[in-house]
């Protein structure tokens, strides 16, 4: 719905850009009477909405100029210039507001681990296991709080473990 910025005037497009991403970085957003095209308050969210979501996936994703553009296409070429313009301008300060607003989720973090390798050689339903078992054990520390944090796994759910820390590593190294 960025289409609707073709109610504004250049000048215009550009401030109510600045605004939005003002808005998403946690001070005042833009209002509807601040601008002098007359959009009904369903066409007026839904520009809004479709702006921070492409300033969020633009940096989010590290998009390229062109990539944007092309996203852009049904906006006018001066109005995409507009968006373009802030998004280059203010590409930092929107990855900074994501990750803050990512961080804020939890406040843990981890303080320290340790692990360890046993093998369960019987149990009280077979005789004969010889099944390798890993302990982890994690300190996390939440605001002034330490919490030992003890996990035993078998070596499916260790390779599962594994998976999912190489994927969320992968989302981290992307953001950077």
């Amino acid at each position: 719905m960025v289409s609707l910025l073709s109610g504004l005037t250049d000048t215009e497009s550009l401030t109510l850009c600045h605004r939005v991403v003002d808005g998403l970085c946690g001070r005042e957003p833009p209002h509807k009477g601040d601008y002098s095209a007359s959009w009904s308050s369903e066409e007026w969210l839904e520009l809004l909405d479709s702006l921070v979501a492409l300033f969020r996936r633009a940096v989010g994703t590290n998009s390229s100029d062109e990539e944007v553009l092309v996203g852009l296409l049904d906006a006018g070429r001066s109005h995409a210039q507009s968006v373009l313009t802030v998004l280059t301008a203010r590409r930092q300060e929107i990855r900074d507001a994501l990750l803050d607003r990512s961080n804020s989720i939890s406040s843990a973090a981890l303080q320290d681990f340790d692990w360890q390798l046993k093998l369960a050689v019987s149990s009280d339903k077979s005789s004969s296991l010889h099944t390798p078992l890993l302990s982890l054990s994690l300190d996390v520390r939440d605001n002034t709080a330490l919490q030992c944090v003890t996990i035993e796994m078998n070596r499916e759910e260790l390779n599962t473990l594994i998976s999912s820390l190489e994927a969320a590593n992968k989302v981290v190294m992307q953001l950077k």
